[in-house]
């Protein structure tokens, strides 16, 4: 049977949720069949005072943003003058408590869907505060979910039962709220039923969202006694007034024993490091049991407004296997953004160089983020350390199955398939991203190859220009003995000199040598590297768990709806008991695929990512090292360069006048043609000289370069 008002009408099948004064329905305006949520008031709530009635009224009309669910009307239910009806905007995708009750999200949501969370409830509550209203009702359960038609989501307040206008210094002494999401305070007197003398202020709002936001990250409460928090008040009571100082979670795992504490996000979630980071710090100080200690609204704003403002740069940390995420604002310099790599690296900023599209990526300290190139997950910058850095590898906890139930009962069985389809997707989570971080290590060090192969290359070019400019000198050398000896001009001995260059020579063809040792050894790498990344390709171990993960969910579709039947008949319960041994089946195979394919694969890279790291640096120790010793050989030859000209010039100026020269009869003639010769020879030299200053430019350079953070 249909119920309506005087322009709306549903069916009571059509619900959307139920309380304690309320029910809210799915409905369609009569004219347009426009859709639309409506809530209709029970007897219950006009026991209510009036003044308590018409509050939700009163609020709705008064607030109106994009993240609040919008009133359209008032209306009474036909044959029911007395009830109430508030006509309000539909959300197609439930409330959040429905997305993270989805064994999807048993570990917390996915990390771009927490941030429009975090995004639409601080905009809402923004509101709130500016219109001095004070929810006091805040829980997954009251915040709508509206999906776009780009399929993006929109979350929305609802539910304002529980509101009223407060100010920031004002107080209420009136309970409300459910008591998960409780401040203990007000947790003491609506739960334990004990009386205090405390009123309440605004922040009691913030104690909520703080449990709304953890749970949101990590798929469970934060604070969690042992049987759980309905079973055990007290101990939950507890938990929430004695928790540390900067702890967002405790949790007792057995009857009467001690409180783990916890001051991070669980490894589980799906938040990178970086916005943990970024969110731990709100999180400690918003659940915080004493009001006086709490931060206020404008610090909660102010610190959620600002990671919401930051850019993503995503890092991948070569030698170390691990992904990184930095949350950054546009306006911070490379500098900072150096600083943010080595609080989740370790890797200091001197030691920092980067990669790009398989290029060097050179940051100058004073450039702006703003100006950094779109990274993602999949084309992120790679971070390559200029010392040997420990492989990491993908933080992760393989996640506990719970145990197959051994009796037949349709409500333990969906309660198992529910807890044990969330298990399966962390395990396909976990193995997607040992893959991911597999690709990730290959794209990265198939760069790193080319790169100090180009180095290795770059080298050699350089000691073919030593070694030409070397033979040049030996050249001049051996011309310019030639030189005094025709001249008989007075000449300092050069044979030490010329044994000096020839045993630079004979050096610069072992340096050649072992620069192409270390090419080949690059080539064996990359040798190495082929048959990781053929191994990769072939590998189907995730299409397989997803495949099992697909049978494993139809499963819990059908024991849902077995619970709901509650009785069944022989054929349906035997049916149910084969689907339990086909469940515990395809676990076991998940089980199996993951450890004996996907770690032992991904170990394997890891080991190879260790090697080929310590071979890397090897070759690049040593060709910095070369790179010394050529910028010392290029000064070797300019002293010899000089030398060379000194001589020259003391012949130019002793002319063929001076004491030192000796001509021969018959040969005065050939006076001219020497001093040309001379001359000649001088400008060559200068030639030299010029082209060894332009040189030993570049080999400086490339040094200094090498040695600059970024590059």
């Amino acid at each position: 049977m249909m119920a309506s008002t005087a322009n709306f009408l549903w069916s009571p099948g059509d619900i959307l949720g139920q309380g304690a004064t309320a029910s809210v329905y799915k409905a369609r305006n009569k004219k347009t069949g426009e859709l639309v949520a409506v809530k209709v008031f029970n007897n219950m709530s006009y026991i209510r005072p009036y003044e308590v009635q018409m509050r939700e009224f009163e609020m709705l009309r008064k607030l109106n943003h994009f993240n609040i669910v919008r009133l359209f009307a008032v209306e009474e239910k036909h044959m029911h003058a007395k009830q109430k009806v508030l006509v309000m905007e539909y959300c197609s995708g439930g409330s959040l408590l429905n997305l993270l009750e989805d064994p999807e999200n048993a570990y917390g949501l996915p990390q771009s869907e927490f941030l429009i969370v975090l995004q639409c409830v601080v905009a809402g509550m923004n509101h709130l505060r500016e219109n001095g209203v004070v929810h006091r009702d805040i829980k997954p359960g009251n915040i709508m979910r509206l999906v776009g038609e780009d399929g993006r989501s929109v979350y929305k307040l609802t539910d304002f039962g529980a509101a009223r206008e407060l100010e920031d210094d004002e107080k209420f002494v009136s309970i409300y709220g459910t008591e998960e999401y409780l401040h203990p305070d007000m947790y003491m007197r609506a739960v334990l039923r004990k009386p205090q003398q405390k009123t309440f202020g605004v922040t009691v709002d913030l104690w909520s969202i703080g449990v709304t936001f953890y749970h949101a990250a990590a798929g469970c409460l934060p604070f969690i006694p042992f049987g759980g928090p309905r079973k055990n008040k007290q101990i939950m009571y507890n938990i929430t007034t004695q928790k540390p100082q900067g702890a967002i979670a405790g949790v007792q795992r057995v009857e009467d024993g001690n409180i783990e504490w916890s001051y991070e996000l669980p490894v589980s979630c799906q938040l990178s490091v970086g916005l943990k980071a970024q969110l731990v710090p709100v999180l400690a100080n918003i659940l915080e049991a004493d009001q006086e200690k709490c931060w206020g609204f404008d610090q909660f704003f102010a610190e959620t407004t600002g990671i919401l403002h930051r850019v993503e740069i995503h890092v991948f940390s070569l030698q170390q296997a691990s992904a990184h995420t930095i949350y950054i604002h546009n306006y911070n310099t490379v500098s900072i953004f150096f600083e943010e790599v080595a609080k989740q690296t370790q890797v200091t900023p001197e030691r920092q160089q980067y990669l790009f599209q398989g290029h060097p990526f050179s940051l100058e300290p004073s450039m702006k983020v703003v100006n950094f190139p779109q990274t993602t997950a999949d084309r992120p910058l790679f971070l390559i350390s200029r010392e040997l850095e420990k492989t990491v590898g993908v933080l992760y906890h393989e996640p506990e199955a719970p145990t197959v139930p051994s009796r037949f009962d349709v409500v333990v069985d969906f309660s198992f398939s529910k807890a044990i389809t969330g298990v399966i997707h962390q395990y396909l989570r976990v193995a997607r991203s040992l893959m991911k971080c597999q690709d990730l290590v290959l794209q990265g060090f198939y760069c790193f190859f080319e790169n100090v192969r180009q180095e290795c290359s770059t080298t050699v070019q350089k000691i073919n220009i030593l070694n030409m400019k070397l033979t040049a000198c030996l050249k001049t050398e051996g011309r310019l003995c030639k030189l005094s000896q025709s001249t008989a001009a007075e000449t300092p001995d050069t044979t030490d000199q010329r044994k000096k260059l020839q045993l630079i020579q004979e050096n610069l063809h072992l340096y050649t040598n072992s620069v192409r040792d270390f090419q080949t050894s690059v080539e064996h790498l990359k040798v190495d590297w082929s048959k990781q990344s053929e191994i990769l390709a072939k590998d189907k171990t995730v299409p397989k768990i997803e495949c099992l993960l697909e049978k494993i969910t139809l499963v819990y579709q059908q024991y849902r709806k077995d619970r709901v039947a509650g009785k069944l008949m022989y054929n349906d319960e035997q049916i149910h008991k084969f689907e339990k041994i086909n469940l515990t089946s395809h676990i076991k195979k998940v089980k199996s695929l993951f450890k004996d394919e996907c770690l032992q694969k991904y170990q394997a890279v890891l080991c190879k990512t260790a090697d080929w790291s310590s071979i890397l640096h090897e070759i690049r120790s040593r060709i910095k090292d070369f790179r010394c010793i050529f910028i010392s050989l290029i000064g070797e030859l300019q002293a010899c360069e000089e030398q060379q000209g000194q001589v020259l010039e003391r012949a130019l100026l002793r002319g063929p006048q001076g004491a030192g020269w000796a001509e021969p009869q018959g040969c005065g003639k050939d006076r001219d043609q020497m001093i040309f010769r001379i001359s000649r020879l001088r400008d060559e030299m200068e030639a030299v000289a010029h082209e060894l200053q332009r040189n030993n430019s570049i080999i400086e350079s490339f040094g200094v370069l090498s040695a600059s953070p970024g590059v």
